[in-house]
């Protein structure tokens, strides 16, 4: 028996990917985070597949499901938001799939880290000014672990996506100040990334929280904070030596300077 989990993408229904799609269109059974998954997508399964809706379902009764469904010869796929790998809680039902004797391959999904990074049109890494994104969240109801702390992490000084944090960005504020952040660090703030009722906020640190009410964004928010995020940063002369004419690579030799 095998269970596909598949990444749906960020919300818009083509940033799925072509492999994923071919997936969900073949299956018996399709399983969906309705809370979070596009419908519009889900819609593309075949005529006469089952199409179950799970965002009220716990876990051992999803896993019952998924289970009982393969051992009846059915093709069946979980459709999860964004990319599995990140926040998916995939490995609690990878974990209960597998004592299930259930073979589990995972078709990756665009994040909505990235889909956000593109609504605001940013490149994460730039040269000179920052090469490291890390990919956390703010602690809240679910701790992080202790070498994780945000203020501890944003020491780097380097891109920071924050994850399931839009209602603890007092606490955000508070950490990165206290880990020598600058008040006007650049922050993006997209809401639901790619869908049609999209929301791009741009603020700086110490105006994150006002500008997150303000805006009456809760909840489905992607924050990006760093210089790499100043709307301006296209003015500067950061370069790659990718490109560089004066540089030698593989495949082309370098001018002189």
């Amino acid at each position: 028996m095998k269970l596909f989990i598949i990444g749906a993408g960020p919300g818009d229904p083509d940033l799925i990917t072509v492999k994923g799609l071919k997936l969900l269109q073949e299956a018996d059974v399709v399983l969906y985070a309705d809370s979070l998954v596009n419908e519009e997508l889900v819609n593309k399964a075949k005529e006469g597949a089952e199409v179950l809706k799970t965002a009220g379902m716990h876990l051992e009764e999803m896993v019952n499901l998924m289970v009982d469904r393969l051992s009846e010869g059915k093709k069946v796929v979980r459709v999860h938001t964004g990319d599995p790998a990140v926040y998916g809680a995939i490995m609690e039902q990878v974990a209960l799939l597998k004592e299930r004797d259930v073979e589990v391959e995972i078709i990756p999904g665009v994040s909505s880290v990235f889909a956000s990074a593109a609504a605001v049109g940013a490149e994460l890494t730039i040269p000179d000014l920052t090469q490291t994104v890390i990919l956390t969240r703010a602690e809240g109801r679910t701790p992080v672990p202790e070498f994780e702390k945000l203020k501890d992490l944003a020491k780097h000084q380097c891109t920071i996506a924050l994850f399931l944090s839009a209602t603890l960005t007092k606490k955000v504020i508070k950490e990165l100040v206290s880990a020598g952040w600058s008040e006007d660090t650049p922050v993006a703030v997209v809401y639901k990334a790619t869908w049609p009722d999209q929301k791009i906020v741009r603020t700086t640190l110490v105006n994150l929280d006002e500008d997150m009410k303000k805006n009456g964004i809760r909840k489905q928010a992607m924050i990006l904070a760093g210089w790499a995020l100043d709307e301006h940063i296209h003015t500067k002369d950061y370069r790659s030596k990718l490109y560089d004419k004066t540089f030698t690579h593989g495949f082309r030799k370098g001018l002189p300077s």
